[in-house]
């Protein structure tokens, strides 16, 4: 019922900059928290950014002063700007959104939705 579109990944070098988007699509009724996460290979999945529906932020420590995440609530979508990137800033980024969806009864259900993953590389 809902679908999440990523874009923006990709290969830079050491100190660079990218910009992460994700896109919601749907029978939406409304979108809480949003975050971004990554996973770098033989690592957990991890927490990198989050905001909820008032634009309050948090950010992992080892991204804080580097990455700035915001939403643009007309268009369900959430961005991750990353500057100043690192090589540990390596492994696929996912988007994550708390979305109620409308149904048939008239009550919006909630869901846990995901994006399909977008590799970022950072060279040294």
């Amino acid at each position: 019922q809902v679908q999440l579109v990523e874009s923006g990944g990709g290969l830079v070098q050491a100190g660079g900059s990218l910009r992460l988007s994700c896109a919601a699509s749907g029978n939406i009724y409304s979108i809480n928290d949003m975050g971004w996460y990554r996973q770098a290979p033989g690592k957990q999945r991890e927490l990198v950014a989050s905001i909820t529906s008032d634009h309050s932020t948090n950010y992992v420590d080892s991204v804080k002063g580097r990455f700035t995440i915001s939403r643009y609530n007309a268009k369900n979508t959430v961005y991750l700007q990353m500057n100043s990137l690192k090589p540990e800033d390596t492994a696929v980024y996912y988007c994550n959104m708390q979305v109620r969806v409308h149904t048939t009864t008239g009550r919006p259900v909630a869901f846990d939705s995901w994006g399909q993953g977008t590799p970022v590389t950072v060279s040294s």
